[in-house]
């Protein structure tokens, strides 16, 4: 199966709006999200698993100093993407709201994807090794084997600010709660 490339120009452009475009899907989904309580049952718990992904990523990362191949890198070369698209999709469902899902998607394919392009050829550039590793680890979709042996650090977790998704998440599941109302 082939992979979509993006243009260098249109990844660095679109680098460039990811926070920006954040801001505008939180707003979007201020707006339109019609949360019930049998909704939150069901989006929050996939949010969740997709805040857990983090963590856990985040607790192997060593950012521009080694390359990450235990933990959830050992199945997948992108963790933190799948954790966010995760935690998007919980929040959608909580939501009620297909247009989130279509906005929120769109945005994951016109915007992350290219992003992780970028990534990628940086960690070609700094880590010899990444290109092996590429081969036997896959972009998006886990394989469920492979050595995930080293130990989870909280000192990653708290370097990697991995906290400021916890906190968003919280921050976004009481803005559902207090729609239910």
């Amino acid at each position: 199966m082939s992979r979509v490339s993006f243009p260098k120009s249109y990844a660095d452009t679109v680098a460039r709006l990811r926070v920006p475009g954040g801001f505008l899907m939180v707003a979007a989904f201020l707006w339109l999200s019609a949360p019930t309580w049998t909704s939150l049952a069901v989006g929050l718990p996939v949010s969740v698993l997709g805040l857990a992904l983090r963590a856990w990523a985040a607790g192997h990362l060593e950012k521009n100093r080694a390359l990450a191949e235990s933990g959830p890198y050992a199945h997948v070369r992108n963790p933190l993407y799948i954790g966010t698209l995760a935690v998007a999709a919980g929040f959608v469902l909580a939501s009620r709201q297909w247009a989130l899902g279509v906005l929120f998607a769109a945005v994951f394919l016109l915007i992350y994807l290219p992003v992780v392009e970028l990534e990628e050829q940086h960690l070609r550039l700094l880590f010899p090794q990444y290109a092996d590793y590429a081969k036997r680890v896959p972009r998006l979709w886990p394989r469920f084997i492979g050595d995930s042996s080293k130990p989870f650090r909280w000192s990653l977790y708290r370097r990697n600010q991995e906290y400021q998704a916890l906190a968003g998440f919280l921050a976004g599941v009481a803005v559902l709660i207090w729609k239910t109302q």
